[in-house]
């Protein structure tokens, strides 16, 4: 019987041994195989089944049982532990870039208008032509206003001869008085009709200039030099001076404004990301400007931020500011759109990943690592972004680990293993 005891406990033995060489060593033993020495085990215990109590086969049966399924249980709870990266926060400097969107103005947009009325008969100038200031855009029929000039001109004339008549009158007079060979109230009259006559050739000679501006009208002549927009009419229409819409629009395009408008947020920031006790002077600590044309090139000339609306605008809650641009090939135009970048620099604050967080309600948060490698979710505050990175003010602090990847998953509390930190991030310029 003990002999018998000892042949049970050798079989036991071997498939123990087995068990363990097939789930900790020797993956390639199949499945099939594994189970075939069970099943010999298992037949030579049940074939001595007489000979031993029903209570030692089950403990044999359980033993067999339980030990792959201790294995497997321990294996997956390793397996659930996840290796993730992580990365120690520090302080650090970052260059951040804020975008604007913009509307494009020349230095000065004239609108062209007519200043007498009439029938339109030459357009000197095409769209798109650059002009010096003086020269001749538009010409109106002249024919009425010659006229009116040349009978203003004759009226004037006639004027200024009875005024010379009225002196010859008075200095005939003056020596007639003195020898009393006429009464000195002839010589007062005849003063005073030649002043009348004097005030009559000025007042003829005004009419006239006046006839000679309205002449002058006629030959429409650009204010500023700048560059012709369209011209909605054509020869031949009938003009007048109070018409709604205008001859065409001239653009002085030497130099470029970037009209646009910031939030009373992004005010309130401005004032503090920029050194200088008067607002001026935070004006001028702004670094030169950068312009994106609409089509995402960027422009070739730099710009200076030079003025912030006195007062903010009641409808959107925005206040107006004002770059200009140098535009020496006159690449840039009225009413063209873009993005004005301003520039400024943070320092000793903390840059993470932006693949490092995620957003949930207008929050954006991270995950942190603290005491046992388990992880919880922070809130951060962003103060700039780039195409990589956020510059946080607020919800970290130096020294802190974030994990860097894989953090959809994570929940509060979990525990995972910390991977070597991240090599220093980049911080390339921000929005």
């Amino acid at each position: 019987m003990i002999l018998q005891g000892g042949n049970i406990f050798v079989i036991f033995l071997r498939v123990f041994i087995h068990l363990v060489i097939f789930r900790y060593i020797d993956s390639s033993i199949t499945v099939k195989k594994h189970f075939s020495v069970i099943r010999y085990s298992m037949n030579t215990i049940l074939a001595l089944r007489s000979r031993f109590s029903r209570l030692s086969v089950g403990v044999l049966l359980g033993s067999f049982l339980l030990l792959p399924g201790c294995g497997k249980k321990q294996d997956e709870q390793k397996q659930m532990t996840p290796a993730l990266p992580v990365m120690k926060v520090e302080p650090s400097s970052a260059s951040v870039t804020t975008a604007y969107s913009v509307r494009l103005e020349g230095l000065a947009d004239a609108e062209i208008r007519p200043q007498v009325d009439g029938m339109l008969q030459a357009i000197l100038v095409k769209e798109g032509d650059i002009v010096k200031k003086g020269q001749p855009l538009f010409r109106i029929d002249d024919s009425m206003y010659r006229e009116e000039y040349n009978t203003a001109l004759a009226a004037q004339r006639a004027a200024e001869a009875q005024a010379a008549v009225a002196k010859v009158n008075v200095e005939k007079l003056k020596p007639l008085v003195e020898n009393k060979v006429v009464a000195p109230v002839q010589l007062t009259t005849a003063k005073a009709q030649e002043a009348a006559a004097r005030a009559q050739a000025a007042q003829a000679a005004a009419v006239a200039r006046s006839a000679a501006i309205n002449l002058g009208y006629t030959v429409i002549k650009a204010p500023v030099a700048g560059y012709i927009g369209r011209i909605p009419y054509r020869q031949g229409n009938l003009l007048t001076k109070n018409q709604a819409a205008a001859l065409t629009t001239l653009s002085d395009v030497g130099r470029m404004y970037a009209v646009f408008s910031i939030s009373e947020a992004g005010f309130a920031n401005f004032k503090k990301l920029y050194p200088g006790a008067t607002l001026q002077q935070k004006i001028e600590a702004v670094p030169p400007v950068k312009l994106t044309l609409s089509d995402g090139t960027v422009y070739n000339h730099g710009g200076k931020l030079e003025s912030i609306s006195g007062d903010f605008d009641a409808t959107t809650g925005s206040i107006g500011l004002r770059a200009s641009f140098p535009n020496p090939e006159g690449f840039l135009r009225s009413g063209n759109s873009g993005t004005v970048s301003l520039f400024s620099k943070y320092d000793k604050v903390i840059v993470v990943p932006q693949a490092a967080t995620v957003e949930l309600q207008d929050k954006v948060m991270v995950t942190l690592l603290t005491a046992g490698d388990k992880v919880m979710k922070q809130v951060i505050t962003v103060a700039g972004r780039s195409e990589e990175n956020y510059i946080v003010s607020d919800g970290l602090k130096p020294g802190d680990v974030i994990v860097t990847a894989g953090i959809e998953k994570l929940q509060d509390g979990m525990v995972i293993k910390p991977m070597p930190a991240a090599p220093p991030i980049q911080t390339p310029n921000a929005r």
